[in-house]
């Protein structure tokens, strides 16, 4: 398939080198080009016409919905306050590649209802692996088990995620620190997938980032190509 131009609004260099790589041409926008008083429809009206894709992040989930009714091209979601679902199809294709079974084992997210949260949370909607969440009175996802002891919650998980904590809120989440005493706590060959940027200290200690526990960069490794893979996906004729 021919890979045209993207346009690539408020999503950084990452974006830009996925693009190049498939031999696109991207241009960058930021994301004040989509809150100004110009309607979404006539941005698309323009857009349609300079893109064969839009690749967004922005805040407001809202936004990304109206793009993809005006727009005549494919829009795909970079990151918003409401999910972040590139970035967990892509945790996904990791844990495949390091655990047989991954659908069946049991997942605990440590940390607010935020877009990570929710967009792995999303994902056990669709994939039906056990999911709960770990975290202080006030901070829930809706319809999800909440535990609210750190060394309880571990017990018999298998994946175990984090966020990184609210900075202003960091008092509230004193008691969630996963470290490796915890991560001891869970199923044998447990891992730990913090989404970055984490800190050590805040949500992670610095002795499990330095444990076998720890996967992160190695998940990472598989960013670019997933990503890739949903760009590609999304311009497929045969799909439409």
């Amino acid at each position: 398939m021919k890979i045209g131009k993207f346009c690539s609004i408020a999503c950084g260099e990452k974006y830009l080198h996925h693009n190049l790589q498939l031999g696109g041409q991207p241009i960058l926008f930021p994301s004040e080009t989509l809150d100004k008083k110009e309607k979404l429809e006539d941005v698309c009206g323009y857009m349609n016409f300079w893109a064969d894709a839009i690749i967004v992040r922005h805040r407001n989930m809202d936004v990304i919905r109206a793009l993809a009714r005006y727009s005549a091209v494919p829009i795909i979601n970079a990151m918003t306050d409401r999910n972040h679902p590139c970035e967990i199809i892509s945790d996904m294709y990791s844990l495949s590649k390091i655990r047989e079974e991954f659908i069946k084992d049991k997942y605990l997210f440590c940390g607010e209802s935020g877009n990570i949260g929710l967009s792995w949370k999303e994902a056990a909607g669709v994939l039906g692996f056990e999911f709960s969440q770990c975290c202080p009175q006030g901070y829930e996802m809706e319809g999800v088990q909440v535990y609210r002891d750190i060394k309880e919650a571990v017990k018999g998980k298998d994946v175990i995620c984090t966020d990184s904590f609210p900075a202003d809120k960091l008092g509230d989440f004193k008691n969630y620190q996963i470290t490796k005493e915890i991560m001891d706590m869970a199923n044998e060959n447990a891992v730990l997938n913090p989404c970055p940027p984490f800190y050590r200290g805040e949500e992670v200690s610095e002795d499990v980032i330095d444990s076998d526990y720890f996967v992160g960069y190695q998940f990472k490794r598989f960013l670019l190509e997933v990503q890739q893979a949903i760009v590609i996906y999304c311009m497929l004729d045969e799909r439409k």
